[in-house]
This record gives structure tokens, C-alpha cells and sequence, in this order.
């Protein structure tokens, strides 16, 4: 038996979507985006959300907006992938990272550690789909002897008056924190809707908006779109009309918006989102947790807690007590079986654009004792209860074989 490990979720209605896009003589961005974007605000309950290219882009460009730049420092765990990071310095900052908690998400008490008068904005990162400690994240940034450190450069810094949180929520589409859907537990949250993600348009992702007053949120969106679409007073859509050809560049924008023919990919899918692909996505989740319980030296991945839930993005298994190169073994017997899984992620500071910078993997302790136990195993609608038995046997044999 071969199992890939994240294939896309394409079925009738995606294809539908996709073809009245084509059919449309519109494929850049246009109705579509729109619709998805109105979909995404009634799902997550913002007030505003913006379509991109990637989630990387809507990082970036949500960080420039809040007048980050050079010499800042923007505080993100140690224990993501390179995006987070890479977003930071794109903009001339700083990345400041801090060690992660068992449960895969960044520490706050790492967090209030390394806050300084550089300090410009925080980026929780919602691994595997499982929600931050959101509510000791705000209850940090409100404080008092926090916000008097904060050193405001700029009007958004200025009305804000304190350090930004933008969530990194590539994973946690439609995860719970205290009974309320990601998307309205920080200032800013960025979804990815890549390939491999719970809800894809291929390429993209969505900034969701949800700024305190006396910020307008829709005002705010526009300013976005605007800078998305290089500063162009009019989108493509717009010029396309009778006599709109006229435009003028306002702003020294960015090339970041999501076309049409990818929104359609990720407009078919949202309408079935919770009824059908979260739901099999669980199915498959716990089918995994049941069968693993049974063994001590399977450690299962937070999923779940009073108000909370996961996305079911990643199964991210780990195995007790085993070195890095026995996890490595044991994912090279698990691939002998036809079953691709991987790992999620290599630490930054082990990758060589980080260590070249001076980061040390010594100094995160906790992210690099989960990254050597680790295995992501597949998860994904199109699994039958058949395949997921063969993946669980797969991995139990290739443990057995080598602990």
C-alpha cells in the first residue's frame, strides 16, 4: 500500500468552482476573491479579512503596515517553520526567538523574558493546529510594566501603544480557543490556504483584522488591499470596467494578492468546511489517539482541553525516550512500509541562515527535545479507516523494530 502524505482535497464541487472561474473571463482577482474573503470574515467572526498571495506575504505586509522595520524586534518561538522568521527580516527586523512549551507552542513566560524597548510585535504560532495560550499573551502585552517599555514609531504604534499580537495561524483554520473560532484572539491573525493546508486555494492565505478601537478595521483593509496591489488606486477588476482605465500610485506597494482562479479552490471548499473536512479530518485524528493510547512509548499530541479545540492539521506523534537518529530510523521503516510521513519542523537554529546569524538550538531545549521524537503522520479527509489501521501498524512495527 502507498500512502502520500498531504494530497489536496479536490472533488465535484471544487472543479465546478474552478471552471465557472475560467468560464468567467475573470481569473485574477475579482468576484471571487471577494466572496471568499466575506466567507472567511462569517467563519472566523472579523470584521475584515484580506485575500493574499501566501501567508508569508500577509505577515510580511501586516508588520510593515505597523511601521516594523530596522532595528526592531519582533519576538516568534524558535520552533516553526523558516516563514516566521524569514517575514521579520524581509522587513529589516529583528527575529527574537524563544523556546516552546510541551505542548509545541510558544512559552509566555519566554516570552515576558525577552521583551525589550525594541520590542515591536509577538507572533504565536498555532503548531499543528493547536491554538496558543492566547489569553496570557493579551493579559502580557496589557500589562502595565510591559506597556511602559514599549516604545512606540509611528501612528499605528502610536494608537496601538503597545506591542502587537499577530497569530500565526498557517495550521489552526477553524480551531477553538475558549469557545471562540482562531481568528478574534489577537490583533492580527494570517491563515495559510497552501496545498498541504485543511482549506487550500493552492497558493494564498487571508489576513484576518480584528484591531481594537479606535482602529477601523475596514479602514484598514482597504489600506492593505491597496499596498497588496503595488499601490494601485484601482484594482485590475475595477480598471476593467468602461472607461476606468485611469489610476494613479498612492503608496510604494507590494505584488500580494490572491487571483480569482485560486479563490475558487478555497471558496468550494469553506462551504463544506466544518460538515465535511474538519469532521473527517477528526475521524482520522482520533482513529490515531485510540490506537496509540495503548502504548507507553507513544506520546500524543494536545488536541483538545475545556473551550478548546484543535484544527487537526498535523498528527504530530512522538516517541518517548528515543535519540534523533533513532527517530530517524524509524521514519526511514515507516516509508519501507509505503506510508510518507515527515517532521515538523527542524528547529531554525538548526537550519543555516539562522546558525550563520548566531542562533544556538543549545538555547532551546524544549523545541529541539520535540523536534527529535517527533513524526507527522498523514492526515487528510481521503483516508479510510483501512489505510489509517495500515499507517498505525506501519508505525508500530517500525518502532518495535528499533526501540
Amino acid at each position: 500500500m502507498n500512502i502520500p502524505f498531504s494530497p489536496p482535497y479536490i472533488d465535484a464541487d471544487v472543479e465546478a468552482e474552478v471552471l465557472d472561474a475560467l468560464r468567467s473571463g475573470w481569473i485574477t482577482t475579482g468576484p471571487k476573491v471577494k466572496a471568499l474573503e466575506q466567507e472567511v470574515c462569517k467563519y472566523a467572526n472579523v470584521p475584515a479579512t484580506l485575500g493574499i498571495n501566501s501567508a508569508t506575504s500577509g505577515m510580511m505586509l501586516a508588520l510593515h503596515w505597523y511601521g516594523i522595520g530596522h532595528g526592531d524586534e519582533v519576538i516568534i518561538p524558535a520552533y516553526t517553520y523558516a516563514a516566521t522568521a524569514l517575514v521579520v527580516m524581509h522587513i529589516g527586523a529583528i527575529p527574537v526567538m524563544v523556546d516552546v512549551e510541551d505542548d509545541f507552542n510558544i512559552s509566555v513566560s519566554k516570552i515576558e523574558a525577552a521583551i525589550t524597548e525594541k520590542t515591536k510585535a509577538i507572533v504565536p504560532v498555532d503548531f499543528a493546529g493547536w491554538p496558543c495560550n492566547y489569553d496570557a499573551i493579551n493579559a502580557l502585552v496589557r500589562r502595565n510594566d510591559i506597556k511602559s517599555k514599549f516604545s512606540p514609531k509611528g501612528p499605528q504604534q502610536e494608537i496601538l501603544g503597545r506591542i502587537l499580537v499577530m497569530s500565526d495561524a498557517a495550521h489552526s483554520f477553524g480551531a477553538v480557543y475558549n469557545n471562540k473560532r482562531m481568528g478574534v484572539w489577537s490583533d492580527i491573525t494570517v491563515f495559510s490556504f497552501h496545498a498541504v493546508k485543511n482549506l487550500t486555494t493552492a497558493e494564498g492565505g487571508a489576513i484576518c483584522l480584528n484591531l481594537p478601537s479606535p482602529f477601523d478595521n475596514e479602514e484598514v483593509y482597504r489600506t492593505l488591499r491597496l499596498w497588496s496591489l503595488n499601490g494601485q488606486t484601482k484594482d485590475a477588476f475595477s480598471k476593467s470596467k468602461a472607461g476606468g482605465w485611469k489610476y494613479d500610485i498612492v503608496y510604494p506597494g507590494f505584488k500580494m494578492n490572491l487571483p480569482d482562479l485560486l479563490a475558487a479552490v478555497g471558496l468550494a471548499q469553506i462551504r463544506k468546511y466544518n460538515d465535511e473536512l474538519l469532521k473527517e479530518r477528526k475521524r482520522v485524528f482520533d482513529f490515531y489517539g485510540h490506537a496509540f493510547a495503548a502504548f507507553d512509548w507513544a506520546e500524543l499530541p494536545p488536541y483538545q482541553k475545556e473551550g478548546s479545540l484543535a484544527s487537526y492539521h498535523l498528527y504530530p506523534l512522538r516517541i518517548k525516550h528515543v535519540s534523533e537518529e533513532q527517530r530517524d530510523t524509524i521514519i526511514e521503516r515507516i516509508t519501507a512500509f509505503g506510508v510518507a510521513v515527515n517532521v515538523h519542523f527542524q528547529p531554525l537554529p538548526l537550519l543555516t541562515v539562522f546558525k550563520e546569524r548566531g542562533y544556538d538550538i543549545a538555547s532551546f531545549p524544549t523545541s529541539y527535545d520535540n523536534y527529535a521524537r517527533e513524526i507527522s503522520l498523514p492526515i487528510y479527509p481521503q483516508l479510510n479507516n483501512n489505510q489509517c489501521q495500515y499507517i498505525v501498524d506501519s508505525v508500530m512495527d517500525a518502532v518495535k523494530a528499533t526501540i
